[in-house]
C-alpha cells in the first residue's frame, strides 16, 4: 500500500511538472502518445481516447503488463470509452454512457472491464465496486508484432462491430452489437406521413434488411419521379426489380441508368448500371 502510495505521488509530480513546463510554453513530445478515435455504429456514435505505449525492446504481457491483473489498457490516464446508444458487449447490455476500459490481460483469456472510474490514472485506485459490465474474451496470436498499443473498430457493419486491441503479438477482439431496425422501421413509418417522403432512403432499407419488395418497388417508383437525372435511381430500382425475380424490368431500368449516367458523364454509374445488367443474363 505505502509502494502504491509512493508511486501515485511521484506521478502527480511528474504530471504537475509537465503543466508547469507547457505553462512556460515549452513543448515535448509525449512517450505514449494519445490517440482519440470516434466511431459511428449503429444510430449512434463510439467515441475512444487513450494512450499509446510503444514496446521499446520490452517482454509486454507477463513482464510489463502482468497477467491476472487490472490493466489501464494503455498508458496515462485509464482508457475512456463512450457510447451514445446502449450496446451489447459480447451478447450482454451495456447502457449508454462513457466508461473506463481497464482489462485483465491473461495467457488464454482476458477480461474486459466497463468502469465509472472515468477520472483514473492509470489503474492504481481501480474500484471493482464501480464496474458495470465485465465480459471474458480468448486472444489470438499475431505473427507481425505490433510496437505500438493500438485500439480499433473493425469489421464494421450497420449492427455489428469488432472493438479490438492489439500490441506486442496479442490481438483481442471484443463484439459489439446494436438493435436499430424498430426504430428505423418506426422512423420510416412517421417520416411516410410527412410532406416529404423519403421514398429512396426507405426502400433501400426495406431492400437492404429483407422487407416487403413490392413496398420497396412502389417507393423506388415514386422515388424515379423525383429524381428523373439520377442513374443511382434507375441503378437502386434495377436492384429491387432483380430480386424479385424480374429480369427484363432490371435490365431495362439499367440500361436507362447507362444512358443517364453517359449523358452527365458519370462512370461510376455507368459501371454500377453496366454490371447489373450483365447479372440479369446469368
Amino acid at each position: 500500500m505505502k509502494l502504491s502510495i509512493k508511486l501515485i505521488l511521484v506521478l502527480f509530480v511528474l504530471v504537475t511538472l509537465g503543466e508547469n513546463l507547457q505553462a512556460q510554453g515549452l513543448k515535448m513530445p509525449q512517450p505514449s502518445t494519445p490517440q482519440t478515435i470516434s466511431q459511428d455504429f449503429g444510430l449512434g456514435k463510439i467515441n475512444l481516447s487513450y494512450a499509446r505505449p510503444n514496446i521499446k525492446g520490452r517482454k509486454i504481457f507477463g513482464d510489463l503488463v502482468p497477467f491476472d491483473k487490472v490493466w489501464r489498457t494503455g498508458a496515462n490516464s485509464a482508457t475512456v470509452i463512450k457510447f451514445s446508444e446502449a450496446v451489447k458487449v459480447e451478447g450482454q447490455d451495456l447502457p449508454a454512457g462513457e466508461y473506463a476500459l481497464f482489462t485483465i490481460p491473461g495467457k488464454t483469456e482476458w477480461t474486459i472491464i466497463f468502469n465509472k472510474g472515468t477520472k483514473e490514472w492509470g489503474s492504481y485506485t481501480y474500484s471493482e465496486a464501480n464496474d458495470v459490465l465485465r465480459v471474458k474474451v480468448k486472444p489470438a496470436i499475431l505473427k507481425d508484432k505490433v510496437e505500438t498499443f493500438s485500439i480499433q473498430f473493425a469489421n464494421v457493419y450497420d449492427t455489428s462491430a469488432q472493438l479490438q486491441l492489439a500490441w506486442e503479438n496479442t490481438l483481442v477482439s471484443v463484439k459489439l452489437t446494436t438493435s436499430v431496425d424498430e426504430r428505423v422501421m418506426a422512423d420510416i413509418a412517421e417520416a411516410m406521413k410527412g410532406d416529404k417522403k423519403p421514398y429512396f432512403q426507405a426502400a433501400q432499407y426495406y431492400y437492404s434488411n429483407g422487407k416487403d419488395l413490392k413496398t420497396a418497388l412502389a417507393w423506388m417508383n415514386e422515388a424515379e419521379k423525383q429524381m428523373t437525372d439520377a442513374p443511382w435511381a434507375k441503378y437502386w430500382k434495377a436492384k429491387v426489380q432483380l430480386k424479385m425475380g424480374d429480369k427484363a424490368g432490371a435490365a431495362k431500368t439499367a440500361k436507362e441508368g447507362v444512358e443517364i449516367a453517359a449523358k452527365i458523364k458519370n462512370e461510376e454509374y455507368i459501371r454500377l448500371n453496366t454490371q447489373l445488367i450483365e447479372e440479369t443474363k446469368k
